[in-house]
């Protein structure tokens, strides 16, 4: 199983290419304009025009929404992880670690929320994942609030410099089974 690594957009490219990812998710601002690593194929890409907002109603932003949600889950599933997934957002604060979380519950839904919640804070002492995201895709996954109530525990990250990439494992450390003498019955 391979990791995700969430960036900010200022390093995309050296992460890409520093880890060996092939598959990127990009959370950006509609008509925000950057440039696909080279490493990265345009069929192994997705973009979402999203806001970094916790609220709909404005017309200027574009709220996190259902579909964006859909999207992240359906290109979740697809990736083969035999490479890492780079998940970026402006930051790599917010929108992108709310989808790293969402990709793990896609991927692995059997995981407990808590631990999933623990791992993203080890992972990054300033991730502050996205609340809408958060919720929406607690509800598109079934988690029945586990996954809402985990973020808010973990609370918001420390304030953050927009360029501090981190390595998140999506799978839960796995774990050893007890031993059993061989004579056992």
């Amino acid at each position: 199983m391979s990791v995700i690594v969430v960036s900010p957009l200022a390093r995309i490219g050296e992460m890409a290419v520093r880890h060996g990812c092939r598959d990127m998710l990009s959370l950006m601002a509609v008509g925000h304009t950057f440039h696909r690593p080279g490493v990265i194929a345009v069929e192994r890409h997705l973009t979402l025009g999203l806001n970094d907002i916790t609220f709909a109603g404005n017309d200027r932003l574009i709220a996190p929404a259902e579909t964006h949600v859909e999207a992240i889950v359906t290109f979740a599933r697809a990736w083969q992880r035999e490479t890492p997934l780079l998940i970026h957002c402006w930051m790599g604060v917010s929108r992108s670690p709310a989808a790293a979380a969402i990709v793990a519950l896609a991927i692995a839904p059997d995981q407990d929320d808590e631990a999933l919640a623990d791992r993203l804070r080890a992972a990054s002492p300033f991730a502050t994942p996205n609340a809408r995201l958060i919720a929406i895709g607690d509800a598109m996954l079934g988690r029945g609030g586990r996954l809402v109530a985990a973020m808010k525990r973990i609370g918001r990250g420390r304030d953050a410099d927009g360029n501090t990439p981190f390595v998140f494992d999506p799978l839960p450390f796995p774990v050893t089974p007890p031993m059993v003498p061989a004579d056992a019955e």
